[in-house]
């Protein structure tokens, strides 16, 4: 299989990574005439925003440039490939910073998150009364949504300020936009799972990681990259079905590492998704089996590190560790088909690429 596009090209990162700090080092130096609270704010989602893989914004300038080949290093666009790479990054940001404040977690990549450091940052010692939320946790959030904003609001201005012709742009500004709404659809089914609103069934639960996960991880990189070569828009329907599968695949082994992995390995709060009630397909899976009345009793009563360890005990027991693998797989299988029977024809440099993508889940496995 093809190597993990996210260990490769070194060069390309730097130059992803200096963009995006060239971002917020501009957003703090205009912050500065608003006070030092509002500079420190941007200062401190710096120092976040790096620190993961790129997986979206490699993923995107390493299309674009399977798509051109030779001419992609001289081509006119690949300067705009850059910038969008790191607004689509800064979008993820963006995403994860709502995410938090959403779920109420406090860590990422195994350590305080924006919210988290903020509240270390301005702790005041005070206590929450008639209860409404600590000043300390009400500040860190705060900061974290109105951070989220402006970064929703940058990428929208790094697409509609792209160097390209006019269709380029209304191409670009559209994939961008069906990226946000899905998003957002995709999260406001996740809460309303997580309350009882709605049917946890299995075919929701995949139609909401499609929505919150695929869309704009993989799918909106890929639409970038086409749209950015001149490519054959005819193949926009197969990249769209390969970031489905892609993005099902990487969010369907996610859930299987914050349910069974080491919470020292993949960074977020131990058993977070139990505690917050998550509706995973490992709980769909679950659902259907003899053993969920005594996983759900188990999990309604689980308090404690122990309790919750217990409870991924008795799901790997009922065999969701498996499915859920299976399911992996099959999202895999699809991705292969999609990207090397689609007509027209998925350039063989760019299926490395998609292949090279699902290749680096081999490194995930828990």
């Amino acid at each position: 299989m093809a190597r993990p596009v996210v260990d490769s090209n070194p060069v390309l990162r730097d130059a992803i990574e200096a963009e995006v700090r060239r971002y917020f080092d501009d957003g703090a130096t205009v912050a500065a005439a608003y006070g030092p609270q509002f500079c420190r704010l941007w200062e401190s989602a710096a120092n976040h925003v790096l620190g993961g893989k790129l997986v979206r914004p490699i993923l995107t300038v390493s299309a674009f440039d399977a798509l051109l080949g030779e001419r992609a290093a001289d081509h006119p666009h690949r300067p705009s490939a850059i910038r969008l790479a790191a607004a689509i990054e800064v979008l993820h940001y963006a995403f994860l910073l709502h995410d938090d404040v959403i779920d109420g977690d406090i860590m990422r990549r195994g350590r305080p998150n924006l919210i988290g450091h903020l509240m270390a940052d301005h702790a005041t010692g005070r206590d929450a009364s008639h209860g409404l939320l600590s000043p300390d946790l009400h500040w860190a959030r705060t900061g974290a949504i109105l951070m989220g904003d402006l970064l929703l609001s940058h990428a929208h201005q790094v697409f509609a300020r792209a160097a390209v012709d006019e269709h380029t742009r209304i191409r670009l500004l559209d994939a961008l936009d069906h990226a946000i709404v899905e998003t957002v659809a995709g999260e406001h089914t996740d809460v309303a799972l997580s309350h009882g609103m709605v049917e946890p069934d299995l075919a929701t639960i995949l139609s909401m990681t499609a929505y919150k996960t695929a869309t704009y991880s993989f799918e909106l990189p890929l639409k970038v990259a086409t749209a950015l070569a001149g490519a054959d828009a005819g193949m926009e329907p197969s990249l769209v079905d390969a970031g489905r599968y892609l993005g099902l695949a990487f969010q369907m082994q996610d859930d299987l590492l914050s349910t069974f992995g080491d919470a020292a390995e993949h960074g977020k709060d131990a058993y977070s998704d139990l505690r917050e009630g998550k509706q995973t397909v490992i709980m769909a899976y679950a659902r259907m089996t003899s053993a969920w009345p005594s996983i759900e009793v188990a999990l309604a009563a689980a308090s404690s590190d122990e309790d919750f360890a217990a409870v991924t005990e008795a799901l790997d027991h009922c065999g969701a560790r498996r499915y859920v693998a299976q399911m992996i797989d099959g999202e895999i299988d699809a991705l292969h088909r999609v990207a090397t029977q689609s007509t027209p024809q998925v350039p063989p440099a760019l299926q490395t690429v998609i292949l090279g993508m699902a290749a680096s889940l081999e490194g995930r496995r828990v």
